[in-house]
């Protein structure tokens, strides 16, 4: 974020100059105020870029085997632009290539899954998900899985849609 504020103001000053170059070729008759007005237009914009451009550049930094199985995208009052053109402010990830099959049930499968934000750390949350039953629980020390999804269990299963990305990349349906 530091580096971004760094940025944020040198596309100020570049914005400034290129009023300032604007004056000087036309003698100064512009108008003194261009240059403020485009060092501010110049870093809203560059704000505005980096905003739309986070999700495309975090989703081609993940490794081989993680896929994205879920983006939420988002409007804002203070960004009313983003009325017109959501942004992708999250997403997660799902670590297919390093999931695990359960060797008693394998219907059951352990997938790491990786929660994205803007200006955030990523955050990781083992899950375990039933492609049988169509549903997912968090992954914790104490989890045991009973043989029936209806019995009663130490996990609280979240049920699935059958398109489900998530189960879709894992349990390759």
């Amino acid at each position: 974020m530091f580096w971004e504020l760094i940025a944020t103001v040198f596309a100020g000053i570049g914005g400034a100059g290129i009023a300032l170059l604007l004056r000087k070729l036309t003698k100064q008759t512009a108008p003194k105020w261009l240059v403020p007005v485009f060092a501010g237009m110049a870093m809203l914009g560059f704000q505005i870029q980096g905003e739309y451009d986070w999700y495309d550049h975090q989703a081609g930094l993940l490794p081989e085997g993680v896929v994205v199985v879920k983006a939420v995208q988002e409007e804002a009052p203070w960004r009313p632009w983003s009325y017109v053109f959501p942004q992708t402010m999250r997403f997660i990830a799902a670590d297919v290539a390093n999931s695990a099959k359960n060797k008693i049930d394998p219907n059951l499968v352990l997938v790491d899954l990786y929660f994205f934000e803007r200006r955030h750390m990523a955050k990781r949350v083992p899950q375990i998900v039933d492609c049988v039953q169509k549903a997912r629980a968090d992954f914790t020390q104490s989890f045991s899985a009973s043989s029936n999804f209806a019995e009663e269990s130490s996990a609280k299963w979240h049920p699935l849609e059958s398109n489900d990305p998530l189960l879709k990349a894992v349990c390759d349906v």
